[in-house]
Formats: structure tokens, sequence, C-alpha cells
């Protein structure tokens, strides 16, 4: 798979899933990259990369020197699912921390593992996205925006608009991954965390 250089330069996120270790599939660490967020999207934009940076910022705070444990962290957004793509937020949060609603995993017999009722919109938050730890109930609230380094819908127009020139529409796909790639490279603007 081609993809932007800038991809592999994205830190990882590493987590530790305690069913991936009782299943046999490893040692139970995971390592999440950019890349592997942007093959389940399906593509890279600004939300996408939004989406990761909540992961990766939100949880360094919330876990400090510990790996995440994935599963057993409540992800609450602000917005509904519909409002300014944030499901495509929530899709991203559920693939890095397990967090699900009733489509999730359900557990094994016992009840171990469950991953549903995890994942929450609509939430009473003062923040774009809040994460709870379910062992000692610590919380962080993230907030994203992207609209302090770039501004996609610009981008995007330049190539879509009625009269757009043909130099614009032929060089849209790779300014486009240049906004992305701005948006990382300033993500200690774009993204607010606090406690």
């Amino acid at each position: 798979m081609n993809y932007p250089e800038f991809f592999d330069n994205i830190e990882k996120i590493i987590v530790y899933d305690d069913l991936s270790e009782f299943l046999g599939v490893n040692d139970g660490i995971i390592d999440i990259s950019y890349t592997d967020i942007v093959k389940m999207a399906g593509h890279s934009c600004a939300t996408v990369a939004g989406g990761y940076l909540i992961a990766l910022y939100g949880l360094k705070e919330l876990f400090k020197n510990e790996f995440p444990k994935r599963g057993y962290i409540k992800v609450e957004l602000k917005k509904s699912p519909r409002d300014e793509n944030s499901g495509v937020i929530a899709n991203i949060l559920s693939m890095i921390t397990g967090a699900t609603n009733e489509l999730g995993f359900g557990g094994i017999p016992t009840g171990k593992f469950n991953r549903r009722d995890l994942l929450f919109f609509n939430s009473n938050i003062n923040s774009d996205v809040c994460f709870t730890r379910i062992d000692t109930n610590e919380k962080v609230y993230i907030n994203y925006n992207p609209q302090k380094v770039v501004n996609p819908m610009k981008i995007l127009m330049s190539a879509i608009k009625p009269d757009a020139k043909k130099e614009d529409i032929i060089s849209f796909p790779q300014r486009f991954q240049e906004m992305v790639k701005n948006v990382f490279e300033n993500s200690d603007i774009v993204i607010e965390v606090k406690k």
C-alpha cells in the first residue's frame, strides 16, 4: 500500500489488551499506527487525524507511564454521531481504546472482557471527548481544534467548486495530505488536554 511518507513519522499508540493475551494472540501489547487507522477509515483527513491525536494525547495523560488498558476506558463524546463527523471520531477511538456500544464484544461467558456500554454520545461534558479509566475513575478531557492551523474546507472547495482550476484539481490530493501533515506537525496547538 502506498501512502504519504509522513505517516511513518507519526508516533504510534501502544496499548495493553488482556483479551488479546488471553486468546493467545500475543503478550497483550498492541501498537497502533496512524496508517492502521487510515486503513480502517479508508482515508486520511483532518477528522481521522483528530481522532488519532485525541487518543494519543488523551491516553498519555490518563495512563502516564503505564500502557493504556484497552477495554477498560470509557469514552464520552459531547456531540451526536452525525454532528460534525463525531461518529468518525468515535469509530477511531473505539478501534484504539476498545470502547464500544451495543455493537461491540459482549465478553466471554463469565462476562469478562465485555467491551459494550463504554462508548457514549451526547454526553454532558465541557470538552469534545472525555476518557475515564474504569479501574480508578480518573478522567481526562480533550478538545480538538484543527482550525487553529488549517482550513480543510477551503482546500476541498478549491477542487470541487464549479469554476475550479485544472491545476487546483490535479494538485488537490497532495495539498490535502499536506494539510493533514500540518495538523500532526502542530499537534500541541490543535489538541488540548485537561483533567
